[in-house]
């Protein structure tokens, strides 16, 4: 049976995104791995590919070393941070962003906990969603030049990966203070060093690299189009199983199944690389490449994290007229595997409401636990994805887009 083909097919797409490329990590040589395959692999069912690239930076790290008063402390490097010399310098301890703007600072090692650590702080550059609190507290801190910063949290529940102990209060390369992170309990432990020197080692370095989207159409008007869209990249230490290999085998497979399409209305398939890094560049890319087309678009569909080996396929809709929203439930009708679901904002949908383009989105249905427990942690291994779950996706969006596009 075919469903059982493209289940096989589904389970060596996982296998060879998440083991034989250990890493996704835009900038890294693996996210151009899998981009490159993305891109032969949609071309081979005959789709005509772009891949525009973008510039990015990879980043390494191997450690950092904390100590004050000949005692030793945890500190795990933040991601993306700058690498710093071993350094000596006094501790100052901050709890609120009074007494950052107050305190002074400058060539100080600065260790933040209490209030001012209990939720992680948006890039300085992240276009989406940025609070004046967090790019007021990301000026204070260039602008007074810490030698370098000490973040103890605990545990940030509206973060994806919110059970993740501790947590990384920065995660910005475009950032310019090193940075660390620990645990509340050992920032209450090296609190009451306040005021003594501190000797701090950073080795971490940002690296340039490039990084692309891959763009994959077919149908004779790409002016009268459905988009549809999975990111490609993995978080940093995380094998990104379900997060979002799993959004992008369903990708693969659709091409497959719509290896004979020759109809009229465009189809447009994208790898958006960079949904889990600080800047979004692909994200970035793809609005500036769609700047006046966006009216073009009849339906954006997005497909992240789906597959989760517990509970069912879970979709949504946003703003869709009467004829698509009953087009979409009539055709998921008949995959009971495929149920609505609530709707969540943390995808790359986000791209079509903001300019008003209807959109429908596929997850989970068991999305919070997923993001509480699973998402953005070393836990997202291929074992988290059913690989028969991605196949029903697949078929249900190929009959569905030959639904809208009338054949």
């Amino acid at each position: 049976m075919i469903s059982d083909y493209l289940s096989v097919k589904a389970a060596s797409y996982l296998h060879h995104l998440c083991v034989d490329i250990p890493s996704r990590r835009t900038g890294s040589a693996g996210n151009r791995e899998a981009t490159d395959f993305f891109a032969a692999t949609v071309a081979s069912f005959g789709f005509a590919t772009e891949t525009p690239a973008f510039e990015c930076i990879d980043w390494i790290e191997n450690g950092a070393y904390l100590s004050v008063a000949g005692l030793a402390f945890e500190g795990r490097v933040s991601p993306y941070s700058l690498g710093c010399p071993e350094a000596r310098a006094p501790l100052v301890v901050v709890s609120t962003v009074a007494e950052l703007e107050t305190q002074d600072i400058a060539g100080k090692i600065v260790l933040l906990r209490g209030e001012i650590a209990r939720e992680q702080l948006m890039p300085k550059e992240f276009p989406f969603y940025n609070p004046d609190e967090h790019q007021h507290i990301i000026h204070l801190f260039e602008t007074k030049k810490p030698l370098a910063i000490v973040a103890a949290t605990s545990r940030d529940p509206e973060m994806v990966g919110g059970g993740v102990y501790p947590f990384p209060l920065f995660e910005d390369g475009d950032f310019e203070v090193p940075s660390v992170y620990t645990t509340d309990v050992e920032g209450e432990r090296l609190a009451a060093f306040a005021g003594q020197e501190v000797s701090l080692e950073i080795r971490a370095q940002r690296i340039p690299a490039t990084g692309c989207n891959v763009l994959a159409c077919k149908g004779a008007r790409q002016d009268r189009r459905v988009v549809v869209f999975a990111h490609i990249d993995a978080r940093i230490g995380t094998p990104g199983a379900g997060d979002n290999a799993s959004g992008t085998i369903v990708l693969l497979l659709l091409a497959e199944l719509l290896a004979d399409y020759t109809g009229e209305t465009g189809i447009e398939l994208v790898a958006m690389n960079g949904e889990d890094y600080f800047s979004n560049p692909g994200e970035k890319q793809w609005l500036n490449q769609n700047a006046g087309r966006f009216d073009e678009i009849l339906l954006g569909i997005n497909v992240d994290d789906v597959g989760y080996v517990k509970g069912r396929v879970g979709y949504s809709l946003y703003d869709c007229p009467p004829k698509i929203a009953g087009t979409i439930h009539v055709v998921l009708a008949s995959y009971p595997g495929i149920v609505e679901g609530d709707p969540w904002y943390q995808g790359d949908h986000g791209l079509f409401l903001i300019h008003q383009i209807p959109a429908l989105a596929f997850t989970s249905e068991l999305l919070v636990e997923l993001m509480t427990e699973i998402t953005h942690t070393p836990k997202d291994t291929p074992e988290m994805v059913d690989a028969a779950k991605l196949v029903v996706v697949a078929q249900a969006l190929r009959d569905l887009l030959l639904s809208l596009a009338g054949g």
